[in-house]
């Protein structure tokens, strides 16, 4: 075992939960695990009704440079398809999970793709929410066992590098493919904006 490696295992094992961990705290960690994902989509969903033209682009750009992560995500993957805790029989697991690649953990690289577009784009609040979210969805998964810490750092890394990758890019295309989904948008949903339940 490498030192990177084992530095790795040493760290998941003084974060990850045993048997003896109250059921309370660990039932805490998997809904966090679990189900804190959801605030990333009612978020950019968030921007995107508020109708404001600047807030749509920058929720537009951080799925966009999140698509892209996840992409390098899958091509990591699959070129060093670095196995989970559960699957190397090391620590306790207390969450069901497919046994797919472990390294860099999506959700981690979710939550740190969208935090830093908004945090970029001037979108604080909601960059600060989704970042200070996405710590304890690190924490949480891997406490519960399905994550080693550094794939929560590979997560962070993979999302700098698709944000730098996307950034000269998006000036180019950003604006005027937000502007064509508004469009769609406001004829999809004509009725329900003419009657001001959404914004236009």
């Amino acid at each position: 075992m490498n030192t990177l490696e084992a530095f790795n295992q040493t760290l998941f094992l003084m974060i990850d939960a045993t048997p003896s961990t109250p059921s309370a705290l660990i039932g805490v960690a998997r809904f966090i695990a679990d189900y804190a994902i959801y605030l990333v989509p009612l978020s950019l969903l968030a921007m995107w009704l508020s109708g404001d033209a600047r807030r749509r682009e920058t929720a537009l750009h951080a799925c966009c440079a999140t698509l892209l992560a996840l992409v390098i995500n899958q091509v990591i993957g699959m070129l060093w398809p670095h196995p989970r805790p559960f699957v190397m029989g090391v620590g306790h697991s207390f969450l069901e999970h497919t046994s797919d690649p472990s390294f860099p953990s999506d959700h981690g690289t979710i939550f740190a793709c969208i935090a830093l577009t908004l945090l970029l784009d001037g979108a604080t609040r909601y960059g600060v929410a989704i970042l200070l979210t996405g710590l304890a969805v690190a924490w949480a998964r891997v406490f519960v066992g399905v994550h080693f810490p550094l794939d929560m750092v590979g997560a962070i890394g993979v999302a700098g590098v698709a944000v730098f990758l996307l950034a000269p890019f998006w000036p180019w295309f950003g604006g005027s493919v937000t502007r064509a989904l508004v469009v769609v948008y406001r004829k999809l949903l004509a009725a329900p904006i003419g009657r001001g339940w959404l914004s236009r």
